[in-house]
């Protein structure tokens, strides 16, 4: 057993996007190389529908997935073939841009907003594979509880609780809660890129302290190690996956390969050819 030291950290930074959504930008445009295959992460994190409530009305996509995650709150999700839905608090939705999609996603006022979105890159063989939707509801994310956390499974597996199967790129994601001063120790793949996302709370990784709102990345080893602060709970995204290695070119909600892809795709946006397939509903 190899433990996995920081290799980096990354502090979100305040921003806006959609039609006026206050949230915290952590991964980006900065970190692609780094934590390849993971493009973007966005924190929701508000008491205040009106931080949220305008969403991100029909935008187009290609070349990636994009993961909704909510811990708490609500949002509906649609897209321009005709597929619709809503999740809910600890529930996902999954979608395969692929060779394009038009959809939008429109949190719902609720107490308490708090989730991430995360895009994941598609290999270049797939990039223009069949849209699809694929709704993670409650049932289909397995829970793995101990005496000191609770590891909510969204994909992949752990110690024999399963998750989701994802259907391009085979990233691990968990939700874990650690009860205040614990520890917890998860294997990862050796191969894999491997970060975590400290939701809410704070923690100490490989001897330093880390504030919430950080995504901290690892280098090589097969386990990772998070402890939460004495008198605070702490809960984090853990995420993990090969990385492509390869070329990135990316414009705004469409990540291609080349310069000369993402040029085409403009074009046939503005040509009104974008759209290749219809979208699945795998949900």
């Amino acid at each position: 057993m190899t433990m996995r030291k920081i290799k980096k950290l990354t502090t979100g930074q305040q921003a806006i996007d959609g039609a006026g959504v206050h949230l915290t930008r952590v991964l980006g445009h900065d970190t692609v190389i780094d934590y390849d295959p993971f493009l973007m992460l966005d924190s929701f994190d508000s008491h205040n529908p009106a931080d949220y409530i305008k969403g991100f009305p029909f935008h187009p996509h290609r070349g990636i997935e994009t993961i909704s995650y909510l811990v708490q709150g609500e949002m509906t999700h649609q897209d321009s073939l005709g597929n619709k839905g809503t999740i809910r608090s600890g529930e996902s939705q999954w979608m395969t841009a692929g060779s394009g999609i038009m959809h939008q996603e429109m949190p719902q006022a609720s107490k308490h907003m708090l989730g991430v979105q995360l895009w994941l890159n598609l290999p270049q063989k797939e990039k223009m594979a069949e849209p699809t939707y694929f709704d993670i509801t409650g049932h289909m994310i397995g829970i793995k509880k101990t005496d000191t956390a609770t590891i909510h499974v969204l994909a992949g597996e752990y110690d024999g609780v399963k998750g989701v199967e994802p259907p391009h790129i085979k990233a691990t994601i968990y939700d874990v809660e650690l009860q205040a001063g614990k520890t917890i120790t998860l294997p990862t793949k050796p191969e894999d890129n491997v970060f975590v996302f400290l939701i809410t709370g704070n923690a100490i990784i490989d001897g330093s302290n880390i504030s919430e709102k950080t995504a901290v990345l690892f280098g090589e080893g097969d386990t990772v190690s998070i402890t939460a602060e004495e008198n605070n709970s702490l809960r984090f995204i853990l995420c993990t996956a090969k990385p492509l290695n390869e070329p990135v070119a990316w414009g705004g909600p469409i990540v291609m390969n080349t310069r000369e892809e993402l040029n085409e795709s403009f074009k046939e946006l503005d040509k009104g050819t974008f759209i290749k397939h219809n979208a699945a509903h795998l949900g």
